[in-house]
């Protein structure tokens, strides 16, 4: 018989959702001004991170165990982000992204622990520094 735990199931959702809405505002922008990960691409990594440190914490709560499901999520985060960085010739692009999307992963980590005060600043500061680094990095060039 299917055992479900619905208060469960709801903490979770809430969880998932609080991370979803704290990637939204770097997705957008990402999705706006990069057009590669954009708004698909940064909420499923929020959420995803979130959702395997939920169950790690549940599983194996407390343990050292648990630490290594983080350290994997901050793998998987890095690996992912490694396919958004592009080389050619002598030019890389894509690294903002990369580090953008670490970032999202480590939204879902802080939420999942609820710790929503780090989840809340990661957001800001990650929204802030894609919304206003652009108009940074034009200006330097007109400069040059």
């Amino acid at each position: 018989m299917l055992d479900l735990d619905f208060d469960l199931i709801f903490h979770h959702l809430t969880q998932m959702g609080v991370a979803f809405l704290l990637a939204l505002p770097i997705a957008l922008n990402r999705e706006h001004h990069d057009g590669g990960a954009g708004l698909r691409t940064f909420p499923l990594v929020t959420i995803a991170s979130c959702a395997f440190m939920l169950v790690g914490m549940s599983v194996y709560e407390g343990s050292d165990a648990e630490a290594r499901v983080m350290y994997a999520v901050i793998t998987g985060m890095g690996f992912i982000g490694g396919g958004a960085i592009f080389k050619g010739g002598d030019s890389v692009s894509g690294t903002a992204t990369a580090a953008g999307i670490w970032n999202t992963g480590a939204i879902g980590v802080a939420v999942a622990y609820s710790r929503y005060e780090l989840a809340i600043l990661l957001s800001l500061m990650g929204f802030l520094i894609f919304q206003f680094s652009g108009t940074v990095k034009k200006f330097e060039r007109r400069k040059r």
